[in-house]
């Protein structure tokens, strides 16, 4: 459970990070453009940290148990071959239903408000979780939660800036921020769902009570709407199954992107 547990936490950063470095050299102006792409390396940054951490764990699994844990046929046949696998690996030769990411990271940037309302969501989760994070027993995960903390402070800071600017600004801005902030609500009760690999990592102390985290993440999210004159969303049901390896066919196409290079030319380096 904790390799799963572990794998989610980087495919929600890889994916993240990806959609924002899609915005590179295509920014509203040159000191956003920098800032969101300095933005995507955190995430990518953390994501191969929370990666590498996971190809241990499965590498020291024992020999009988490798063959189930991953659907994709490119690490079936490195197991089989007994190579052991690194975040390469992990992140460019599992199919999409082995990923594990929030479905809120997986959707398109569309405009700047929705970017900036899909990156305020998931910063403000994130700052509470990677805050909590750090009390784990397990060693790796709160060193990289520790680590990653300081780099979500400022992600929070900027998308929350974003929010108000665009909110608070001119009537069209205002309009496009509510618009977007509306339609990625039902992507957020996600974030606090506790699947069976949540459940698991709070029972053995290495992980966090997503649950707990829900009325910190209301808090903080209705203050800076506030500020921003934007109306809280009004809609209960919610959209799950990322979790669970359930998605949007949004992640195929982002996948299909992201793993050409290594899935035409296995092995490939520099």
């Amino acid at each position: 459970m904790k390799l799963a547990y572990t794998l989610r936490l980087a495919d929600d950063a890889l994916i993240i990070g990806h959609r924002l470095s899609e915005w590179c050299g295509h920014g509203p102006i040159l000191e956003q453009d920098i800032a969101l792409t300095n933005t995507s390396l955190d995430h990518l940054g953390r994501a191969r940290s929370l990666y590498q951490y996971a190809a241990d764990l499965f590498n020291a699994l024992p020999a009988a148990e490798k063959p189930s844990v991953f659907s994709s046929v490119a690490i079936q046949g490195l197991v089989a071959a007994g190579t052991a696998i690194d975040e390469d690996d992990v992140a460019y030769l599992r199919d999409g239903w082995d990923f594990r990411n929030l479905l809120l990271v997986e959707q398109p940037n569309n405009d700047w408000a929705y970017t900036v309302a899909r990156s305020f969501y998931f910063d403000t989760f994130n700052f509470y979780f990677f805050s909590a994070l750090q009390q784990s027993n397990d060693t790796a995960l709160a060193a990289i939660a520790a680590k990653s903390l300081k780099e979500i402070t400022y992600h929070l800071r900027w998308s929350s800036e974003w929010v108000i600017r665009l909110g608070d600004g001119t009537e069209e801005s205002h309009q496009r921020m509510q618009q977007a902030v509306s339609d990625l609500w039902m992507y957020t009760g996600e974030m606090f769902v506790m699947n069976a690999a949540d459940q698991d990592a709070v029972q053995h102390g290495y992980g966090v009570d997503v649950d707990a985290l829900k009325t910190l993440w209301m808090e903080r999210v209705k203050a800076v709407f506030d500020e921003a004159t934007l109306a809280m969303p009004a809609g209960t049901w919610m959209q799950s199954g990322g979790k669970d390896g359930k998605h949007t066919d949004n992640l195929g196409y982002i996948l299909a992107e992201m793993q050409f290079m290594q899935r035409t030319y296995p092995g490939m380096e520099w």
